[in-house]
């Protein structure tokens, strides 16, 4: 999976990571270069007292020096430029493939796991394509070419490196081998605090309520607790690397010297070329723990690659049409034909053989008990789910015919818990429509029952509204967001028990001021207060997600049981309060 998204993502970078290729081994071979004059200027200049040629040598040294550090920076600039834009265009694919998800793979994943997928996990590997770039591009170059030029300074030291290399790296693999499991578990606990944090800032009045904030905060410790000891762990592999590798180069640097002091004292060796031949191997060790080093971040680089890559290779339930229909002839007309949905896995359906009909001017309402398939019903028809069996239609098309913005541009919905953008007031009014003036914004507070306390908030329409609409209350934000559906001027309305933090005053104010702004609309609500339908051209009746009764109130107080059961059973508590 890791391989596959760096090929895919970094293939508009192809240009800079070929110049980061080739500076590195500009810039490598430099490097290499150094040991080498070093050893010339001790061998033929210091030993011999030869001022000029020391000064000489000094100064191709020092070009040579210039010329490394030159391509090193160039090589990272463009390195850091690659890694940058990866993340970036993985980022905007992550975030385009969950937008196009329907709530069936939002609720598969979480909340909480998609952020960490689109955020952290794309860190981790963006991380590694910089250290790539900039460390492991130029760790083969300089091992190999370490390896050439020690030989080339003394063959009888060469047994040293067939002992240092693979002692190296065989330490190494054995801490990063115990790496991976822990690498793979701390996203997974990394998932599970970003959940238990975003229930508890989202819940935060129930947590209060309730008086659960000593529950909450030993369930926050437990998730804490199990990151924290994971990444205790890695960290202590991690520890444990850093020591080995100078154990190693240490042990590497004291053995040269031992052995190569007796080839110099035999004759054999150049003082010069023992001094060269220990930094090249010191060069040579160098390399192999970089290349470790990129070792350890590539199992979880691979980890979070693979978390990545499930979200991008899921395919939403809600596909667009292969040839869609852009244009339909027909003006906020909504039928269902014996509709089925039923989840995957599921034994029975949660609909049933839903058939109604609503045309333009006509209110339906849709009422039942608690799981009766209300909200599932209304999904329908925007395709935040599609039907498993059965035809839902607008305007005579098919919804899954018709161009998703197509749709998406006749349906105002007004969903079961409202959200407000981090923004204004006019800035959530125009999500609908971006165009719409100062006055039409009013209009729809002023139907909404929301103009009184907006206009008394500092600024109006300008007023702040903090993410989610925790700064006004559950009835503002439901009017809000009614207003915001009357913006767009959609052709059909969906207000999924979208009036029941309403008191039964401005529920009937707003009603009644809706009627005549959706004259021209076909308008389903979903509602648990018999008084908010009860005027319903329409009203359907839900149990068990059948329908039990259609028709209008007085016609179901006559013929429906399960309708008359509800209107009793809210009488009796009105009564009793």
């Amino acid at each position: 999976m890791l391989t596959r998204l760096l090929r895919t993502y970094l293939r508009p970078y192809t240009g800079a990571l070929a110049a980061v290729v080739v500076l590195q081994l500009v810039g490598t071979i430099a490097s290499l270069y150094l040991p080498s004059l070093n050893a010339d200027i001790i061998d033929r200049g210091v030993a011999v007292g030869d001022t000029g040629y020391i000064l000489s040598a000094g100064a191709w040294m020092l070009v040579v020096s210039l010329v490394q550090i030159a391509c090193s920076v160039a090589a990272v600039y463009y390195g850091a430029h690659a890694a940058m834009g990866f993340g970036r265009d993985v980022r905007a694919a992550v975030f385009h493939r969950v937008g196009g998800f329907s709530a069936r793979e939002v609720s598969q994943f979480g909340a909480p796991s998609l952020i960490t997928r689109g955020t952290n996990d794309v860190q981790q590997v963006q991380m590694l394509v910089v250290m790539t770039c900039t460390m492991l591009v130029a760790a083969p170059i300089m091992g190999i070419g370490g390896i050439v030029m020690a030989l080339r300074q003394d063959l009888g030291l060469s047994w040293l490196m067939l002992v240092c290399v693979p002692a190296l790296l065989i330490s190494i693999g054995l801490i990063i081998s115990r790496m991976v499991p822990q690498f793979r578990a701390m996203q997974t606990r990394i998932d599970v605090v970003n959940q238990v944090l975003r229930e508890q800032l989202t819940g935060i009045r129930v947590v209060r309520a309730f008086v659960r904030e000593r529950e909450e905060t030993r369930r926050f410790a437990e998730a804490n607790e199990a990151l924290t000891g994971t990444a205790l762990r890695v960290g202590r592999l991690t520890s444990l690397i850093f020591p080995v590798v100078m154990l190693i180069l240490n042990a590497s640097s004291i053995a040269v010297l031992w052995f190569g002091a007796w080839r110099v004292d035999g004759g054999d060796m150049q003082i010069g070329a023992l001094t060269a031949f220990l930094m090249y191997l010191m060069q040579i060790l160098t390399s192999m723990m970089m290349a470790t080093f990129i070792s350890m971040m590539i199992p979880r680089a691979a980890v979070c690659a693979e978390r990545i890559a499930e979200v991008l290779d899921t395919d939403s339930s809600v596909v667009p049409p292969e040839n869609p229909v852009r244009e339909v002839t027909g003006h906020g007309e909504l039928e269902m034909r014996d509709v089925e949905f039923r989840y995957p896995g599921a034994a029975a359906p949660v609909l049933s053989g839903i058939t109604f009909r609503a045309t333009a001017g006509q209110t339906v309402a849709v009422i039942g008990s608690t799981g009766s398939g209300k909200t599932t019903l209304l999904s329908l028809i925007p395709r935040l789910f599609d039907a498993t069996g059965g035809t839902v239609m607008v305007d005579g098309v098919d919804v899954r015919e018709l161009d998703p913005q197509t749709l998406w541009k006749r349906i105002g919905l007004v969903p079961q818990k409202p959200y407000l953008f981090s923004g204004t007031v006019a800035s959530n009014l125009r999500y609908g429509n971006p165009d719409a003036s100062d006055e039409e914004l009013w209009e729809a507070l002023e139907v909404a029952q929301a103009r009184g306390f907006v206009e008394e908030m500092p600024g109006g329409l300008d007023a702040p509204i903090a993410q989610g609409g925790t700064n006004v209350s559950g009835g503002q934000r439901q009017r809000l967001s009614i207003a915001r559906a009357l913006v767009s001027k959609p052709e059909i309305y969906l207000f999924d028990d979208s009036f029941s933090a309403l008191d039964l005053a401005t529920d009937a104010r707003l009603r009644a001021a809706l009627r005549p702004h959706t004259a021209r609309a076909a308008v389903v609500i979903v509602g648990q207060r018999v008084s908010t339908i009860a005027d319903a051209d329409q009203i359907v009746v839900l149990d068990d997600g059948v329908i039990v009764g259609l028709g209008t109130h007085d016609e179901l107080l006559e013929s429906c049981p399960t309708y008359i059961e509800i209107v009793e059973s809210q009488l009796a508590a009105e009564t009793a309060a």
